[in-house]
């Protein structure tokens, strides 16, 4: 298990992991009740050979008063066992801190796991908030699952090469963790979606395209995503979001990855950020559309809200 408290201080060893020991915030605009814990989504990590998945995020939050922890769990698999080692993990950080709960923010498929920990475990948990999060299914995924149906060959490609990938992205993050790339891609399906969601419903809109409750059980549910798959000609990482939009025959506006109806999750935030899945956490490198709010900008405005209702 890998845990890290981010800061702007020089770092000092507490046990195993490493944590740093917070300034003094320049403002308090920032510093919410409890942790911020951010959960990644498919193919995620922390930090990859130099390039952080949260790229200034930690530190911006950090800055004016939040602690903030970053959290590593299989970049592959389904949202309950990537769930359960998301428990783990904030386990250890209400223990490290004497904190009573914690924020969690998922990215991406780090949204299913952070619903999955706030149904299972809500006495963990003051708010979730879903960034991109693949609530409802994504035709990406679908249509990779019907291939996989349809084609030895390709699930053999997806159980093999992606397994492969996963496992080396693991590798290199330092995870240590059992990757299942399948298990992801089904998860993600909408028949697999609407599963979960019947399972672990607090937050899901009732519509199709509408806000859920607010608040469940004293637990806040927030959402924000983007809606433009390519955005800047000087990031590379556009191709990614750019072909992946092309499995959207619908004219749904989505950010290359998942549909924005899909990403509601309790109070929609915003869902037509000028930004692409990878924009919404500062991917590649904090290179984003030039005329749209710095997302660092909305995670600065997020924890002032989450700080001001209370968590």
């Amino acid at each position: 298990m890998k845990l890290k408290c981010l800061a702007l201080a020089a770092a000092i060893t507490v046990s195993a992991p490493t944590f740093s020991m917070s300034s003094t915030p320049e403002t308090g605009y920032t510093e919410t009740k409890y942790p911020i814990v951010l959960a990644h989504g498919l193919f995620g990590f922390d930090s990859l050979l130099g390039v952080d998945y949260w790229y200034k995020i930690p530190e911006t939050l950090q800055k004016d008063g939040a602690s903030v922890y970053l959290t590593q769990v299989s970049n592959s698999n389904s949202p309950e066992i990537r769930g359960e080692q998301l428990i783990l993990q904030i386990e250890e950080i209400l223990a490290l801190t004497g904190a009573e709960k914690v924020n969690l923010i998922g990215h991406s498929h780090g949204g299913p796991t952070t619903r999955y920990v706030a149904s299972v475990r809500p006495d963990l948990v003051a708010s979730v908030t879903s960034v991109g999060g693949v609530n409802k299914g994504t035709p990406v995924a679908q249509t990779l699952q019907d291939w996989n149906e349809g084609s030895t060959e390709f699930e053999w490609l997806l159980d093999n090469l992606g397994n492969a990938l996963s496992t080396t992205i693991d590798f290199l993050s330092g995870g240590g963790y059992e990757q299942d790339l399948l298990a992801s891609i089904g998860s993600m399906t909408f028949a697999e979606a609407e599963r979960f969601n019947n399972e672990h419903p607090a937050g899901i809109p009732a519509t199709a395209c509408g806000e859920g409750d607010y608040e469940v059980n004293g637990i806040g549910f927030y959402s924000w995503t983007g809606a433009k798959p390519v955005t800047n000609v000087l990031d590379i990482s556009d191709l990614i979001t750019a072909g992946a939009s092309l499995f959207f025959t619908d004219g749904e506006a989505n950010d290359g990855l998942v549909g924005t109806c899909s990403t509601h999750l309790g109070m929609v935030v915003r869902d037509d950020f000028k930004m692409n899945h990878l924009d919404e956490v500062n991917q590649l490198l904090g290179i984003h559309h030039l005329t749209e709010t710095d997302p660092l900008t909305v995670f600065r405005t997020h924890a002032n809200r989450l700080k001001l209702a209370g968590f």
